[in-house]
């Protein structure tokens, strides 16, 4: 089975063309439509980072332009000959039309918009989508791209991988409602934990299983990531979106921490009980439906936890990286214990949250600094029971 080696492989060699199924595009689109049906009425949609002729984003949203209601959709691609991936045949809806240049076609990004009914056939659907070359080679943050982007109001794409960050800062400059696909793991990036913390940026409906399959022309990472030609696994991807959906507020059903230790499912929750943190001041809870409803004080959960996060139950409160400086304790330089028994000098500690033990743990790497043991664990989301006075 792949893993996020499949995505590092791709950001390390920039080869960001993966493309995302029709079903996920739909199911997650319907999520928000559910809570509000006019999520997409009158708006015009921006599908950035696309390639029109191949996206399953461009062939959703046509498709589906007048249940949705859309005024506009607006789809550029990336020119050929600036992409990592350059082979390329053009469309029979690229050739057979009277705009088509063999030169420009490699060189220049191109524009897809729907508007209106050109075949008067009495519907607008994908066949209504007219085109032409950009100017430049369709580079998201090139100006007639940004011009693009300020004339919309929502803007959904699967943005590059090794541009996430920089992509995610070219939508909140612009303060426009969107609906993106990253992964799990940026929530600690500088650029993006504060968007999450102050609710700027929240997690959408998810894939199934906490995976995406996605359709990739590099058959060395694909073939690797499902046995099926042409498809990537990718762990940990999610949906970023600033567009409210239902389960947002839907508050986690828990019980106290006295019921989670008699009651709950975990065996070393029921064992241990809960645990502090040694350089936080928070209550270690390693599941989050372990999460207990009584305690009034700072708890440290799985990042995970964002895909049940009501902003209504609970508020964020930091996150335990280091950069965020939020740590109640600096340690020296330590000495790991790793599981074959040998041993390095390392500063690791300070990037997580550490709990101090009393005896070597069985199968796992531990620390010792001085005659003092210690575990670092997963980062964790820091979060506070939210009171009604606090509900927003």
């Amino acid at each position: 089975m792949a893993n996020n080696s499949n995505l590092g492989a791709a950001k390390a060699a920039k080869n960001d063309e993966f493309y995302t199924q029709y079903a996920d595009i739909q199911k997650e689109v319907n999520a928000y439509l559910e809570y509000n049906p006019d999520t997409f009425r009158d708006k015009t949609v921006l599908l950035p980072c696309d390639d029109p002729e191949w996206s399953n984003f461009t062939r959703f949203f046509a498709q589906n332009f007048e249940r949705l209601g859309l005024k506009r959709l607006i789809s550029t691609s990336y020119a050929v000959e600036s992409k990592k991936y350059k082979d390329y045949e053009p469309t029979l809806f690229e050739t057979e039309s009277p705009l088509f240049d063999m030169d420009k076609t490699r060189i220049k990004g191109k524009i897809f918009e729907l508007t209106r009914d050109t075949n008067q056939n009495g519907r607008i659907d994908i066949d209504d989508l007219e085109w032409h070359y950009l100017e430049g080679d369709g580079d998201f943050r090139s100006p007639e791209v940004c011009a693009l982007r300020d004339q919309a109001d929502i803007i959904v794409t699967n943005p590059p991988f090794s541009l996430f960050r920089e992509f995610v800062a070219w939508i909140i400059n612009s303060n426009k409602q969107f609906l993106i696909i990253g992964h799990q793991g940026s929530i600690g990036y500088n650029e993006i934990f504060p968007l999450i913390q102050f609710n700027k940026m929240w997690l959408g409906m998810g894939f199934a299983g906490g995976a995406g399959h996605f359709i990739s022309p590099y058959e060395d990472h694909a073939v690797a990531g499902n046995h099926k030609k042409g498809m990537i696994r990718v762990s940990g991807v999610t949906w970023f979106t600033n567009i409210d959906h239902g389960r947002r507020h839907q508050p986690m059903i828990l019980m106290s921490m006295k019921d989670n230790i008699r009651y709950g499912k975990h065996k070393d929750l029921k064992e241990s009980g809960y645990r502090t943190y040694d350089n936080y001041d928070a209550l270690e809870v390693p599941y989050s439906d372990a999460i207990p409803s009584d305690y009034e004080g700072v708890m440290g959960v799985p990042i995970t936890y964002l895909d049940k996060y009501c902003p209504d139950q609970f508020e964020i409160v930091g996150i335990t990286k280091t950069k965020f400086k939020l740590a109640s304790k600096i340690y020296p330089e330590q000495i790991q214990i790793n599981k074959d028994g040998t041993k390095q000098r390392v500063t690791k500690l300070n990037d997580g949250p550490v709990l101090k033990i009393n005896n070597p743990p069985a199968n796992q790497v531990y620390y010792m600094v001085g005659n003092e043991m210690y575990i670092q664990l997963y980062t964790r989301i820091l979060i506070r029971k939210k009171h009604n006075d606090q509900a927003e």
